[in-house]
C-alpha cells in the first residue's frame, strides 16, 4: 500500500473514532425538571431519552406515564438517583441546592437553562439542548420557526391595536381556590399578556398575593386564570368563590374569564405558546378575524 493511501486511512480511522467517542459521550438518560423544558426536549426528538420528568412536565400527554421526581423546587437526591440518569435538565428554579450538590457528588451531569421569557434565552437553550441530543440544525430550525411564528403574532396585535385601545389584562395564579397570585413583571404570564395584545394592570415584580380591594380596583377587562390542581368551570368556580371582590369587577359583569394551562408558565418559553397567544389574542380582540394557529 502506498504511503499516502496509509496515512489516508489512518486520518479516516481517527476522524470516525472522534465521531463515535463524541457519540459515545452524547447524555443518553435525561431527567428533565421544568414543563416547557421536557417538552422542547420531546419537540427536538429526545423524548425517549427521558427517564423521569417532574410534576410540572404534563405535555405530550406520553410525559405523564414517566417516572415523576417531584415538584421542581423540591427535588428529592433518592428518587433521581434511582433512575441512574446521566443528564439532569432543568431551569435556575429547580432546586433545593443541597440536593442538586449531592446529584453532582454521585456523577450526575446537571443543566440548568435559562427561565426568563426572552427570545435569545430561548435559542440558547434550544442550541444547547439540541447540542446533547447530537441534533444542533434540528434546534436551530426549532428557533426560526418560533421565531416566524411570533413575527406573524406581533404583526397581527399590531393591526388589532391600531383598530382600538388594548384590553386591560390580570393572570391571576392559584392551587384549588386558594389566594392568587397575581402576575406582574418579569413573568412568562406578563410575556403572554403583552404578546397576546393585552396591558398587564399588574405592576409589581413576579407573582404577588392581592387584597379584594386591590383587585377592585385594577378593574381588568380581562381576568385570566391558571390553577394548578383545579381546571375549567371547577377553576373558574372556586376563584370567584374565593375572591368575590372581582364580581365588582369589568371582566367578571361582561364574561371575559380566561382559562389558561398553568404548565405553560413553567420553565421559560415553550413550544405551545405561541399557539396560545393566538387563542388570547382572538378573545382579547373579538371583532378581528383571528390569527390562524402554527402548525405544530
Amino acid at each position: 500500500m502506498r504511503p499516502s493511501a496509509r496515512l489516508a486511512g489512518l486520518c479516516a480511522g481517527l476522524l470516525f473514532s472522534h465521531f463515535l467517542c463524541a457519540a459515545e459521550a452524547l447524555p443518553q438518560r435525561w431527567v428533565s425538571a421544568g414543563g416547557s423544558l421536557s417538552e422542547w426536549v420531546v419537540r427536538l426528538g429526545g423524548q425517549d431519552r427521558l427517564v423521569g420528568v417532574d410534576t410540572t412536565s404534563q405535555h405530550p400527554q406520553g410525559l405523564r406515564e414517566l417516572p415523576s421526581i417531584g415538584y421542581q423546587r423540591q427535588l428529592s437526591a433518592e428518587g433521581i438517583l434511582a433512575l441512574h440518569p446521566d443528564l439532569l435538565l432543568g431551569s435556575e428554579e429547580m432546586g433545593p441546592p443541597p440536593v442538586l450538590e449531592q446529584l453532582q457528588a454521585a456523577g450526575v451531569r446537571i443543566e440548568r437553562l435559562s427561565a426568563r421569557a426572552d427570545l435569545d434565552a430561548l435559542e440558547a437553550n434550544l442550541l444547547h439542548i439540541g447540542e446533547w441530543l447530537g441534533d444542533r440544525p434540528g434546534a436551530e430550525r426549532a428557533v426560526a420557526d418560533y421565531r416566524k411564528a411570533l413575527q406573524q403574532q406581533a404583526d397581527w396585535v399590531a393591526r388589532a391595536r391600531a383598530q382600538g385601545e388594548s384590553p386591560k389584562v390580570l393572570l391571576v395564579l392559584g392551587h384549588a381556590g386558594s389566594g392568587p397570585m397575581a402576575a406582574g413583571r418579569d413573568t412568562v404570564a406578563d410575556w403572554l399578556i403583552e404578546r397576546a395584545g393585552g396591558r398587564n394592570v399588574a405592576t409589581h415584580t413576579g407573582f404577588k398575593a392581592l387584597s379584594g380591594e386591590a383587585l377592585t380596583a385594577l378593574d381588568p377587562d380581562v381576568v385570566i386564570f391558571a390553577d394548578r390542581s383545579l381546571e375549567g368551570d371547577a377553576a373558574r368556580a372556586a376563584l370567584l368563590e374565593q375572591n368575590p371582590a372581582l364580581a365588582a369587577t369589568r371582566a367578571v359583569h361582561d364574561g371575559r374569564l380566561l382559562s389558561l394551562d398553568p404548565t405553560l408558565l413553567v420553565g421559560g418559553l415553550g413550544p405551545r405558546l405561541p399557539d396560545s397567544l393566538a387563542s388570547l389574542s382572538a378573545a382579547f380582540y373579538p371583532d378581528q378575524a383571528p390569527l390562524p394557529r402554527p402548525q405544530p
